[in-house]
């Protein structure tokens, strides 16, 4: 599989958060990816700045917005990159949200006709993935990428994720941390995260059909829907409840750390995740 070179944990983190030397350290941890978040525009300087300070590891989006990004910039972005790191650059892409934007409509529509123009300016599906939650972005990504990025998710939607896309395209998942054994100081930071994603009807009405109802899903939040959403406690519990994702089928897992030193809770989790996951 053309992302074999992935591995099977990465790291998440806001665009502006990844540093060349960051991303180099990761790469020497066993970070196999680092997921630029935030909706980082197309044509960010920075993405050629990140894959020149390391060697091997991939940088991937997670995800530029069909809305903020034209699919030309894009595609030019992709193809000047590969020239010049073969392999290393992954466009994630998808619609955002229809709560963020004033142009929102039709977001099956908006994503194939943006993949249209990655066809005709030659990206090829193995370089790039969609965000999907639902069945049918997920039948998208199966079809027409390298696979799919969920977000703010839990294991049982990644058996059913996987489910849909088959045993061989890529599921990269992320799931949020707390490195924090205390547990009310854990929940606190993670409901203050998690808790923004309640106004948004796609990640709520994909909760729902895994077992969370209004209680759970009213912001802030339950315990309940904290608990599942962000793992915490020590880092060995954090392991654990990442891998709970690759046993329901994820390839890859890319834990996104919450707290200003993200840098001190991936190179503690490296280990583990490397015993857990590979």
């Amino acid at each position: 599989m053309a992302f074999d070179h992935l591995g099977k944990f990465g790291a998440w983190q806001f665009y502006t958060q990844f540093t060349p030397e960051a991303v180099r350290e990761l790469e020497e941890l066993g970070y196999g990816a680092v997921w630029l978040g935030g909706s980082p525009p197309a044509d960010w300087e920075g993405y050629e700045q990140l894959l020149a300070g390391s060697e091997s590891i991939t940088v991937a989006t997670s995800i530029v917005n069909v809305w903020g990004s034209k699919p030309e910039t894009a595609a030019d972005t992709w193809l000047w990159l590969e020239d010049k790191f073969p392999g290393r650059f992954l466009l994630g892409i998808g619609v955002g949200h229809r709560e963020h934007t004033d142009v929102y409509t039709k977001p099956y529509d908006a994503l194939t006709n943006y993949l249209d123009v990655l066809d005709a300016h030659g990206v090829p599906q193995h370089g790039r993935a969609l965000a999907a939650l639902g069945p049918r972005v997920t039948k998208l990504a199966r079809d027409r990428s390298a696979g799919a990025l969920p977000y703010l998710t839990v294991p049982e939607h990644t058996a059913e994720v996987r489910g849909i896309l088959g045993p061989d395209p890529l599921l990269a998942v992320e799931h949020k941390v707390a490195l924090d054994e205390d547990a009310d100081r854990a929940r606190a930071a993670g409901r203050e995260k998690a808790g923004f994603y309640l106004g948004l009807i796609n990640y709520v009405n994909n909760l729902r059909r895994f077992g969370f109802d209004e209680t759970d899903l009213t912001q802030p939040g339950s315990d309940h829907f904290v608990d599942a959403v962000v793992a915490h406690g020590s880092a060995e519990q954090i392991a654990d409840r990442l891998a709970e994702h690759v046993r329901a089928g994820a390839n890859h897992v890319a834990p996104q750390i919450l707290g200003e030193d993200y840098l001190s809770a991936l190179r503690t989790l490296a280990p583990l995740l490397a015993e857990r996951l590979n």
